[in-house]
């Protein structure tokens, strides 16, 4: 472990919001009480987003049981986590911090050192976190899905880190998977109706008054089942874990497709946010 350190300060960047808390390494568990969320803008200046990551890991670090502390952020893609350089752009969120160096704007609004400072996408993150700690590491290979404002994907083979399988941009009918598995998706499709929702979650909630509804959500079991198909085959196993806002629902998507989606060894995450946190932990160790 770098610097001998038991905790690792860890974050999860998600569209909406970033996660920060402590992770015991000796235990791989979130420590419940250093948990700091905040809601972020993603479609504000740059400034305003960085200030807004910043205010957590600043408030976790504050009771940091050690000195230098090092951060793990779980962060969406396309990013390069090795050079801490943003790429997000045409994605609905953070347009504004592309092409910046994201590790040394973190470093000098946190005051903690750059080479403290390590990435991992975050569905490779989700992934790592659950096989660390969510005892699915009995299987040679697992692939992780992971569905919200974004499509992530990852890998993960024993004795190996997870990592990202890039597969957001996959060409899938008039454009790629992404556009049709995640919350912008549900957006556009209900707006055909002329109802304006947010997301699923504002979706099924019209489920009782329009009959509509329900078609909305049998054509998104059908992109998820596709999505997994085409993944299973080009990884050769058909374990998954599945997670994000969106997986919350998979009972009812699953009800659409049952008998198709009872070909797959799928679980649903246990472990919530707490499986990116973990992972991107595991950068130091």
């Amino acid at each position: 472990m770098q610097q001998n350190n038991r905790y690792i300060i860890a974050s999860d960047i998600g569209g909406t919001h970033i996660t920060a808390a402590l992770v015991d390494t000796n235990q791989w568990q979130v420590v419940e009480s250093s948990i700091c969320r905040h809601h972020v803008d993603s479609h504000a200046d740059a400034k305003s987003i960085l200030l807004s990551w910043a205010a957590p890991f600043q408030t976790v670090a504050r009771n940091y049981p050690g000195d230098s502390p090092s951060i793990g952020i779980a962060m969406p893609g396309p990013f390069d986590y090795e050079r801490g350089i943003s790429h997000m752009r045409d994605q609905d969120k953070y347009d504004n911090l592309y092409g910046m160096d994201i590790r040394r704007e973190l470093a000098e609004r946190t005051g903690i050192s750059g080479t403290n400072i390590r990435f991992i996408n975050d569905a490779a993150a989700f992934l790592q976190g659950e096989v660390f700690a969510g005892k699915h590491n009995g299987h040679a290979k697992v692939l992780g899905i992971t569905l919200g404002t974004g499509l992530g994907s990852a890998t993960w083979q024993k004795g190996e880190q997870a990592v990202d399988a890039d597969l957001w941009k996959t060409p899938y009918l008039d454009s790629n998977m992404e556009e049709h598995l995640v919350t912008r998706w549900f957006v556009r499709r209900t707006a055909a109706h002329g109802i304006s929702v947010t997301g699923l979650r504002e979706l099924l909630q019209l489920q009782e008054q329009h009959a509509f509804v329900n078609d909305i959500l049998a054509e998104y079991s059908h992109h998820l089942l596709q999505f997994i198909t085409f993944f299973s085959e080009k990884e050769g196993t058909d374990k998954f874990i599945i997670g994000g806002n969106i997986s919350r629902a998979w009972d009812l998507f699953r009800s659409f497709n049952a008998e198709a989606f009872g070909r797959f060894d799928i679980h649903i995450s246990q472990l919530g946010e707490h499986a990116a946190l973990i992972g991107a932990a595991t950068l130091f160790s």
